[in-house]
């Protein structure tokens, strides 16, 4: 429901403004809570109950797109609901990142870490096809309103999901003084580790340069191809679509885990491939480019989480996964530079350009990693 949302919110702003930089700024509200409070979430993770954390944030999605489609059924919808809501989603999202993956990657025990998040992040490749593309026919059909309403509704079942998972943790003692000292012995000890300094570029280069053209990919289909909203569902489906069948892979790999440079690697290719896709001269051949750039996404989404899993302290592993979500929301730099490209020169260029310069950057974190 979080990729039904992101695509009927990036609709509706298109189609209200004409705009692909309003589109970018409504969809930068998610990233904006993992910036300024991704650290901290992980922190916080460590003292208090994960599954309650869980808990909540599905409670609040549900009321937030509660709220959402009561404005939009009375015509009352207006794009600062769209970009509180996003916030309100981000901050559920930065909660998440800290909290799901380490419970999945503990459940699963030491030895099939790298299979375990290999098997989340395949089940959120699902849900990243499944839900564009849902969501393009929503909009098209149902309307706005009725798409936050069932997104309100699976919200609710999953808290009842949630709520019945059986989990135990070590907690630490919760003192907020000492929350920010927490987080800048978590940065000393990323910053002395190769691969963990190694997963915190990456993660900056791809979500600054990579994954920032799905802020545009709706006037990107519209205006490069003419697509419908079903059509631009499809778009926005393909990457997902190459993840969840590279994700099946991981999970099912036997053997030693993949080194560090497998990150890098599957990254850089994501990056070539995504150059490549916005010069192509139709939807179709777009879309199968975006398919096989999703290998590369799976394998970064794998190692992202399973490096750190595997080789930070234990008791830090949590902050340093509220470090990759801090790097996570850098995202919104590079929404707001594609979606500024994408109104001068077009969206076939702006994003052309942030994956070269993504490329430029991602050899920049190489030659530091390797000191």
């Amino acid at each position: 429901m979080r990729w039904v949302e992101m695509l009927v919110s990036g609709l509706f702003a298109f189609e209200l403004t004409g705009s692909a930089f309003a589109v970018s700024l409504v969809l930068m509200s998610r990233a904006l809570p993992m910036l300024t409070a991704g650290a901290l979430s992980g922190a916080v993770a460590e003292s208090l109950d994960r599954k309650k954390l869980l808990m909540a944030g599905q409670a609040t999605t549900a009321a937030g797109a509660i709220i959402i489609a009561m404005l939009a059924a009375t015509g009352g919808l207006a794009l600062w609901h769209l970009f509180l809501n996003g916030m309100l989603g981000g901050l559920v999202w930065t909660n998440e990142l800290a909290t799901r993956r380490r419970m999945v990657a503990e459940a699963a025990g030491p030895h099939r870490i790298v299979q375990a998040v290999a098997f989340d992040t395949m089940t959120g490749s699902t849900t990243r096809m499944v839900g564009p593309l849902v969501g393009g026919v929503f909009y098209q059909t149902v309307g706005v309103a009725a798409a936050y309403g069932i997104a309100a509704l699976l919200y609710v079942c999953a808290l009842l999901l949630v709520a019945g998972v059986e989990h135990r943790q070590e907690r630490r003692i919760l003192m907020p003084r000492r929350l920010v000292s927490d987080v800048m012995q978590a940065v000393r000890i990323a910053l002395a580790h190769p691969s963990l300094r190694l997963v915190l570029g990456v993660t900056v280069a791809m979500n600054v340069f990579g994954f920032s053209y799905t802020a545009v990919l709706p006037a990107f289909g519209a205006i490069a191809f003419e697509a419908n909203p079903a059509e631009i569902g499809l778009l926005a489906a393909a990457e997902p679509f190459g993840a969840l069948l590279a994700g099946l892979a991981l999970a099912l790999r036997r053997g030693a885990p993949p080194g560090r440079m497998a990150i890098a690697i599957g990254s850089a290719g994501f990056l070539v491939v995504l150059a490549l896709a916005a010069l192509a001269p139709g939807l179709w051949q777009a879309a199968a480019l975006l398919m096989l750039g999703g290998i590369g996404t799976a394998a970064f989404a794998s190692l992202q989480t399973g490096l750190v899993m595997m080789e930070a302290p234990i008791e830090a592993r949590s902050r340093i996964l509220g470090l990759t979500t801090t790097c996570i929301g850098m995202g919104p730099v590079g929404v707001l530079v594609v979606g500024a490209l994408a109104d001068g020169f077009g969206p076939r260029a702006a994003i052309a350009g942030m994956a070269v310069a993504g490329l430029a950057a991602l050899a920049a974190v190489l030659s530091v990693t390797r000191r």
